[in-house]
């Protein structure tokens, strides 16, 4: 059977940088492993990010498009036939940060794929320098994806103070208390490095850490209005104009809780990546890209940042939902 891994994570927690250690060190090992990009949307910008580990034993997939439920799941289990029969023996699945988990296990139970496919390992990616308050929903998705984790890997540790990322554990275990999980996270389920500094006993805990079975109490919302995104396509600005406006969005209340901007900026003749969250801004070469600029949030004012975007990117090219 094809073993079959899942990496969850709230918004702008690293799966994708996390996903690539991990897919480097599973073809290392001499696996032939396909993964499956998740993100439904209108440019999926993680998947782009994977493209330099496309080769003889690694190729990805990706989903695009259909918000709704059942679309959702009817393409999602499309994807996973077509795979078990391309001769991977690993696929690793990394959804978006407001993945519903439950319906992946539904999935996996569903014929023929419960003859195919075994479960191996959830990994839970969650970010050392996570916001102290969150909404009522963002901390449900937060739980609801950590709940079966056999193991927490903890991102931008490197950039914790002490004791920090030892209290977003804390505010894990409180949000899985208030959705009526009885899991809770210590020592040993936490794998808390900066990813550096990572060895391959590292990678071979993560690679056999399993899963956990548990139950929790759904918290009923439309995650899809309530977590909306925003996407601007030829913005023709420098990387500094554009690094200034993601600043301006995320920590002025008007334009409401902006989570993070993701993108690719064209830059002499090249490409950069930028990631932008509260507490930092990173930009980096790629190899290749697409000039667009993502804006990610709660309650976000169209409008007001509409306005703001204008004064530095191009065409907007869609408002809505988030991609699931």
């Amino acid at each position: 059977m094809v073993q079959v891994d899942l990496i969850t994570g709230f918004l702008g927690s690293g799966k994708t940088t996390f996903l690539r250690r991990y897919v480097q060190y599973l073809v290392a090992q001499g696996h032939s492993v396909c993964i499956l990009e998740n993100d439904f949307g209108a440019v999926n910008v993680d998947a782009m990010l994977l493209q330099d580990l496309i080769g003889e034993h690694c190729d990805i997939e990706t989903i695009s498009g259909g918000c709704d439920c059942d679309t959702h799941q009817r393409r999602m289990r499309t994807k996973l036939i077509s795979m078990a029969m391309r001769g991977f023996d690993r696929v690793v699945i990394e959804p978006s940060g407001i993945f519903d988990v439950d319906e992946f296990y539904d999935i996996l139970r569903d014929e023929p794929l419960d003859r195919w496919y075994t479960l191996g390992s959830v990994i839970a990616i969650v970010d050392a320098k996570l916001e102290n308050e969150l909404s009522p929903q963002a901390d449900y998705l937060l739980a609801s994806e950590a709940a079966s984790a056999g193991l927490v890997v903890m991102s931008r540790t490197q950039l914790a103070a002490p004791g920090e990322a030892e209290a977003v554990i804390n505010h894990l275990n409180r949000a899985l208390a208030d959705c009526h999980c009885a899991r809770r996270f210590g020592a040993d389920d936490v794998l808390c490095r900066d990813w550096n500094a990572l060895t391959t006993a590292d990678f071979a805990r993560v690679d056999r850490c399993g899963w956990r079975q548990t139950s929790y109490v759904k918290l009923h919302f439309d995650e899809h209005k309530a977590f909306t995104s925003l996407y601007f396509l030829e913005a023709g600005r420098s990387v500094a104009q554009v690094r200034q406006a993601a600043q301006t969005l995320l920590h002025d209340a008007k334009y409401g809780h902006v989570l993070r901007v993701k993108g690719f900026i064209p830059d002499g003749g090249g490409w950069v990546e930028l990631n932008a969250a509260r507490d930092a801004i990173t930009v980096q070469p790629i190899p290749s890209g697409q000039e667009v600029l993502i804006v990610i949030g709660e309650g976000l004012d169209k409008a007001a940042i509409e306005a703001a975007a204008r004064r530095v990117c191009g065409r907007i090219e869609r408002y809505g939902n988030l991609p699931r």
